[in-house]
C-alpha cells in the first residue's frame, strides 16, 4: 500500500524525498504511542511514512509481550465473540479442572467477577449478533493490510497462506456438519472434510480424527517475534524512534493542546498527539484520560517445542480447545485462558498440559518426547466482554486515540486498525464505521 505522502514523493531524488518528508513531519508534528506490541508497531509505520514524527514508548521494548508468543494464526475465519451461551453449561466442568482450556485463579474470581457478568450479557443474541457483524467488518480486510503492511517490511516470506484446520475426534457428524454451517453463514470460505481428506493435506496427524474443517482464506506466520522485529526495523528505518520507558502518568489540558507523559525513571515528554496501544496495560492509561473500562487480562500459555512438524498449516482441535503452529525454529503449542491478573507468575502446569494434547494429534512428532522439552511461555490477551477492541478519538480529548482491546486478535488485526487509526488521526473518512468499536462504548 502507498499511502498519500509515498504518492507524493515517489518521483522525487533522495535528498528531496529527505526534505519533503521534514517539512511534513514539521507540518504534522509530534505523535507518541504508547505499546511496541506488533497492534503498535502496525500503527507506527502507518503514521511515520504518513509524516509525523513518531516516538514509541514501551516498557520492554519491541514485540516483546503476547506478540511475540502468540500462536501466530491470522485467524479471519473466527467471527463469533467469545461470549457464547453454549458454552454455559460446560463452564463448571472447565472451571473444576485446573489443566483445562479455561481457568479463573481462585484468589482472582471476585476481581474478574464484573467483567464475567458483562460478559454474560454479550451472549444475549441481539448482542452477540451485533458483536459478530463487528468482528466480521474487522477481518474482511484484515489479511490484505498485513499483506501490503509485510510488503512494504520486506517481510513478506514471514506471512504463509496455506489455510487453517479445525479438526475433530469423534465428534457426532451433526455437531460437526452444524459447526461447518454456522462459518460457511458466515461466508466463511471452509471445506468440510472426513478423516481421510484431513490426513491426506497433512499425513502426520492422528488416525483418530474423524473430521475437519478447512479454512482456505487464512494464514499464519512462521515466527511472530521476527515479525515484529521486522515492523520495528523499518519503522527506525522511516526515522521513527523508540524508547524503552513505562509511562505512568499522562497529564492532558483544557487549555493547551499538549500532552505531558511522565515515565516511571522520571524523565517526561510533550507531545502533539497520544495513541494508547499499550494491550492489557492500557487500562489505568485510560482511566487517567476519564474512561472507566471493562479490560480483563486474560493469561495465555504457550510451549514451544523444538520438534519440526511436517504440518503445512496451524490446526486447531474442537475437542481439546487448543492449536498446533508450526514455526521457524519448532512447533508452537498454545490456546489455553486463564485469568488471574498481571502480577501473578506463569503456572508451569498450564503450559504442560498443552503437551498431552498435541502428542494426541502428532503421535510420532511427539512420541519419545516430554514437556520438559519445551520452552514455557505465559503473555497477556487484552481482552473486553464483547470481544471487540477500542479504536478511534477520544471523545474527551481530540488529540488523543486509542488502539487496543484486540484479545485474541492482535496479530490478525494489527494491520487493519493500524490503517483505520491513521485515516482516523489525519481526520479521514475511515473505510469503515469505527462506532462499534469506539471507547465510550461502555459509558
Amino acid at each position: 500500500m502507498i499511502s498519500r505522502s509515498d504518492k507524493a514523493t515517489q518521483t522525487l531524488t533522495n535528498g528531496e524525498r529527505e526534505c519533503h518528508q521534514s517539512n511534513r513531519q514539521q507540518h504534522l508534528g509530534n505523535l507518541t504511542i504508547v505499546g511496541a506490541g506488533i497492534v503498535g508497531l502496525a500503527a507506527a509505520i502507518e503514521l511515520q511514512r504518513e509524516g509525523f514524527n513518531v516516538t514509541v514508548i514501551d516498557k520492554e521494548g519491541a514485540g516483546t509481550g503476547a506478540s511475540k508468543g502468540n500462536a501466530g494464526h491470522f485467524a479471519t475465519e473466527q467471527v463469533f465473540p467469545l461470549a457464547d451461551a453454549t458454552m454455559l453449561p460446560k463452564l463448571p466442568g472447565m472451571l473444576m479442572d485446573p489443566l483445562g482450556p479455561f481457568r479463573i485463579q481462585p484468589q482472582y474470581f471476585l476481581k474478574a467477577l464484573p467483567w464475567f457478568m458483562r460478559f454474560l450479557q454479550n451472549m444475549l443474541p441481539s448482542r452477540r449478533s451485533k458483536n459478530s457483524r463487528a468482528i466480521k467488518v474487522l477481518n474482511q480486510d484484515a489479511i490484505a493490510a498485513m499483506k501490503s503492511l509485510a510488503s512494504f517490511c520486506g517481510c513478506e516470506d514471514l506471512l504463509v497462506m496455506n489455510g487453517s484446520l479445525l479438526v475433530f475426534e469423534g465428534t457426532p457428524i451433526e455437531e460437526v456438519e452444524k459447526e461447518y454451517q454456522a462459518y460457511a453463514d458466515a461466508d466463511i470460505e471452509v471445506q468440510l472434510f472426513s478423516g481421510e481428506q484431513v490426513r491426506a493435506l497433512e499425513p502426520s496427524l492422528s488416525q483418530h480424527i474423524t473430521n475437519g474443517l478447512y479454512f482456505t482464506q487464512v494464514g499464519h506466520t512462521s515466527d511472530p517475534y521476527r515479525l515484529c522485529q521486522a515492523f520495528e526495523a523499518k519503522f527506525k528505518a522511516l526515522g521513527g524512534n523508540l524508547i524503552i520507558e513505562e509511562v505512568i502518568e499522562v497529564y492532558t489540558s483544557e487549555k493547551s493542546s499538549n500532552i505531558q507523559l511522565q515515565m516511571k525513571s522520571g524523565i517526561s515528554k510533550n507531545t502533539d498527539r497520544l495513541v494508547i496501544a499499550a494491550g492489557a496495560w492500557s487500562k489505568p492509561i485510560a482511566k487517567q484520560l476519564g474512561y472507566s473500562i471493562p479490560l480483563e487480562t486474560e493469561r495465555g500459555y504457550h510451549l514451544m517445542m523444538p520438534q519440526k512438524s511436517c504440518l503445512s498449516r496451524p490446526v486447531a482441535s474442537y475437542n481439546r480447545k487448543f492449536i498446533v503452529t508450526p514455526m521457524s525454529d519448532g512447533t508452537r503449542l498454545a490456546g489455553t485462558v486463564e485469568f488471574g491478573g498481571l502480577q501473578a507468575p506463569l503456572v508451569d502446569a498450564r503450559a504442560d498440559c498443552l503437551f498431552p494434547h498435541a502428542k494426541a494429534l502428532l503421535p510420532d512428532l511427539f512420541a519419545i518426547a516430554s514437556a520438559s522439552d519445551g520452552i514455557r511461555w505465559m503473555g497477556f490477551r487484552p481482552s473486553l466482554p464483547d470481544s471487540l477492541p477500542i479504536l478511534g478519538r477520544s471523545q474527551k480529548q481530540a488529540n488523543v486515540f486509542f488502539s487496543f482491546g484486540h484479545q485474541h486478535l492482535g496479530l490478525t488485526w494489527s494491520a487493519i486498525t493500524a490503517k483505520l487509526l491513521r485515516q482516523e488521526v489525519l481526520g479521514e473518512q475511515t473505510t469503515i464505521d469505527l462506532g462499534p468499536y469506539r471507547i465510550d462504548r461502555f459509558n
